[in-house]
């Protein structure tokens, strides 16, 4: 249970005291004071209406809670993704609801509202609102005006409607209201994008309410076609309802987080954007998708992986990008934002992402895997995406021996990333089983020399006979958690002795307390100033590599202190903090992805 005041003692939340919702384009974190400080509107890419995350003061923010000390707790409605923010004072308890209505799924749309339902459960309870939006992450100016019950803020590059049940007033660009409910009675506030195209609407408390159920009935609904009957079906829930919520319903892409430059390291530099959809994602989330159930997601992701994710010219960064616009777009450059300061001074506050020019070889099995996969428990795939693999295998089997960037888009040269070979060996492997059960035209030869070709380097120039262990890169004796795919990937055996001792070493070295480190900066420098969390992807990685070296007791155990690191709804950032603190941009995809998959794994293994 939190203490809540309106302004609270600190200026910024922990990132953990979050929750999320969204409508299937956009998304924003409500924080458990009652705030929503972040919400990009219409898309997940585009500028923030509300910042105040990255800047308590610049950034914006949709306060909302009752006037009195109290105390909060938030929930998800079960089975939905609809928030409930609870408010405990000396005299009642009330809440507030937040949601997005979900509209058609199947096209772009202009409508964009964000609803707020108050209620007084028990008792009476005052509220107060202050709604400060601050457009194109807080560098456009806007306009305030009334029109009957109808709040209009104008800025150049967009404009909201704010309707509400009670009273508003003008405060210079800023809409305040005050207003107590005694127990039964409720409020509603709608914030709705304005366009010429969308027939203004209000929100009375009615249509909030006939809005409320629709919401609840798209999201249990959707969920209930899930087929994980397993031991943590909430947590795994939890997480397929996250990636939906992540999810650019127009396209299929799933981003691999709704934020940007939440940091790795409070006070560092290591702040990205992540609004974007990265290629590496593509087999864990085809993987999971069709495990829980999802073919149409799967399908869908697919979909836009071949419509966008095709074989240009080549240059220095190699035929495919590592990631593309939410729309597929290949163009995003990396800003700075130099009037924002940053989550907790963490400056500095980027858009855009500069990796998306790097060589990263392994993206090449990630989509090949995501292929194989779909082909084998989705769909079969058509002769024209047979067609593009074949292209791509024929590209990885010329270029796989050459340094790269590596999965962690390091920023301190290219060096000969074992994961990076790991995976070209992945796609040409994978290749080779479906033209193999399908009766495929493929030059199998060819494709057989480079993949047993690759096998053998690693084996060769990847194992450090010093560490007992496969390394990072050629040539040093430097562990990375990546390898912890070797045997998820089906490249060595999970009980081979020297994967064992591949896995005790990482253990020893880059394991606390179940957290996996995913290199150690000071040994392997990667461009950027200052250290990191742990990894949560990796720790998730690693239960599945102990799950399948038959190490249940490890595993589970593993598996069971990640779920506490969950925030209070189940999500996960990025990383962790040496105090148990999530760090980075959040709730991330990829993170989630990896818990379904280890979950599954331990969940068979188990029995």
């Amino acid at each position: 249970m939190t203490e809540s005041g309106f302004s609270g003692a600190s200026r910024y939340l922990p990132i953990s005291d979050h929750g999320l919702i969204g409508d299937l384009r956009t998304a924003a974190l409500v924080g458990v004071n009652g705030t929503i400080d972040w919400y990009c509107c219409p898309r997940f890419d585009a500028p923030s209406v509300f910042g105040s995350i990255l800047d308590a003061d610049r950034g914006g923010s949709f306060e909302l809670a009752a006037c009195v000390p109290s105390k909060t707790k938030q929930f998800y409605f079960p089975d939905t993704n609809v928030l409930i923010t609870r408010f405990y004072a000396a005299d009642g308890v009330g809440e507030i609801q937040d949601f997005m209505p979900v509209e058609d799924e199947s096209r772009e749309i202009d409508r964009h509202r964000l609803i707020r339902r108050v209620l007084c459960v028990r008792g009476a309870l005052p509220f107060r609102a202050r709604i400060a939006p601050r457009f194109g992450y807080g560098t456009e100016t806007h306009t305030l005006s009334f029109r009957g019950d109808r709040a209009i803020f104008q800025s150049p590059s967009l404009s909201l409607m704010l309707t509400a049940s009670v009273p508003m007033e003008g405060d210079g660009t800023d809409v305040r209201a005050e207003f107590k409910l005694l127990e039964g009675e409720s409020a509603v506030f709608a914030l709705d994008r304005l366009c010429d195209e969308v027939a203004v609407k209000t929100c009375a408390l009615a249509e909030a309410e006939e809005q409320f159920a629709a919401t609840v009935r798209f999201w249990r609904s959707w969920l209930a076609g899930s087929r994980y009957r397993g031991r943590w079906r909430e947590m795994v829930h939890r997480s397929a309802l996250t990636l939906k919520l992540l999810t650019y319903a127009p396209t299929g892409g799933i981003v691999a987080a709704p934020t940007t430059s939440l940091p790795e390291r409070v006070g560092g530099e290591r702040n990205w954007d992540y609004r974007y959809v990265w290629i590496r994602d593509a087999a864990f989330c085809v993987y999971s998708l069709l495990r829980l159930g999802f073919v149409d997601e799967a399908e869908a992701f697919m979909d836009f992986l071949t419509s966008n994710a095709t074989m240009s010219s080549s240059g220095p960064a190699g035929p495919l990008q590592i990631m593309y616009g939410i729309d597929g777009r290949r163009e995003l450059p990396e800003t700075e934002l130099g009037h924002l300061e940053g989550y907790e001074g963490s400056a500095p506050v980027r858009t855009g992402n500069g990796a998306v020019d790097q060589l990263q070889l392994d993206i090449y099995g990630a989509l090949i895997d995501s292929v194989y996969l779909y082909d084998k428990w989705g769909r079969p795939i058509s002769s024209d995406r047979w067609d593009q693999v074949c292209m791509i295998v024929d590209w990885v089997c010329d270029n796989w021996d050459q340094p790269d960037e590596g999965i962690w888009e390091t920023r301190g040269g290219r060096k000969n990333f074992v994961y990076s070979r790991l995976m070209c060996w992945v796609a040409i492997e994978r290749a080779i089983r479906m033209a193999t059960h399908r009766g495929l035209p493929a030059d199998l030869a060819r494709w057989r020399v480079a993949r047993d070709d690759i096998y053998r380097q690693i084996f060769r120039r990847g194992w450090s006979a010093d560490l007992q262990a496969f390394v990072q890169h050629y040539d040093d004796d430097v562990l990375d958690a990546a390898v912890l795919m070797m045997p998820l990937a089906k490249f060595v055996a999970p009980t081979d002795p020297k994967w064992l001792s591949t896995l005790d070493a990482l253990g020893n070295r880059l394991v606390s307390d179940s957290l996996v480190y995913r290199y150690d900066p000071a040994v392997s420098p990667d461009g950027i100033r200052g250290d990191e969390g742990t990894f949560s992807i990796c720790s998730f990685w690693y239960v599945e590599a102990l799950t399948r070296a038959g190490r249940l007791d490890d595993a589970r155990l593993a598996f069971e202190k990640m779920l506490t690191y969950a925030n209070h709804v189940g999500l996960y950032a990025e990383q962790i903090g040496h105090t148990g603190e999530q760090l980075g941009n959040f709730p991330q995809a990829f993170t989630h992805l990896a818990l379904i998959s280890a979950a599954f794994k331990l969940d068979l293994a188990l029995g």
